[in-house]
């Protein structure tokens, strides 16, 4: 994918959880799959920071959960968000948006930026790997539709899917953007030769 990092630190995960907790409550396995479905063009969590994030927030009494018995298939926690945790999601989400908002972190524009120790075909190269991972990217950000669908359809709101659609359309343009550069940057390096 075009892996640039816009900013954010760890409690964003919490907060990432606490909302998808605050539309009902799910397993681990339902929000990593939740979480991928919905929220990891912009926030990337492995499957071992969601279930260390959520032990860390039962303990803060953000959450709670409970064992669900299964006779043919072996017991699952069951995550659902508390009132701390709902206040929690509320002070969260009326916070100003951080400076650190706007700081571009990205391994891709280090290597770019140092690119001169390298000849010019070896870094279009690289541009034009990175412009392939944009359009998977694109194409991954497309399928997002559905899974937004299908989540409105569980929770039963039109509201919420708007914002979630909104953020994929983010995602989407930010991606398109990226294409558009990389085409003029192979131009611009082709031309320079």
């Amino acid at each position: 994918m075009c892996n640039i990092d816009l900013g954010g630190d760890d409690l964003s995960l919490k907060h990432g959880l606490l909302g998808l907790l605050n539309y009902g409550p799910m397993t681990g396995y339902e929000l990593d799959r939740a979480f991928r479905d919905s929220l990891d063009f912009f926030w990337h969590a492995q499957t071992s920071q969601i279930y260390r994030e959520l032990n860390a927030m039962e303990r803060l009494g953000w959450l709670k959960s409970e064992i669900v018995v299964q006779t043919d298939r072996p017991n699952k926690r069951r995550y659902s968000i508390t009132g701390p945790g709902r206040s929690e999601l509320q002070s969260w989400l009326k916070e100003s948006i951080p400076d650190s908002e706007f700081r571009v972190r990205s391994e891709f524009l280090m290597k770019l930026f140092f690119s001169g120790e390298r000849s010019v075909d070896e870094t279009v190269e690289m541009l034009k790997n990175y412009r392939k991972r944009c359009e998977d990217a694109v194409a991954a950000l497309k399928e997002t539709g559905g899974s937004i669908e299908r989540y409105r359809r569980n929770i039963q709101t039109d509201q919420k899917a708007l914002y979630w659609g909104l953020t994929a359309s983010f995602g989407i343009s930010y991606i398109r953007m990226c294409l558009d550069w990389t085409d003029r940057a192979i131009k611009t390096l082709e031309d320079s030769k």
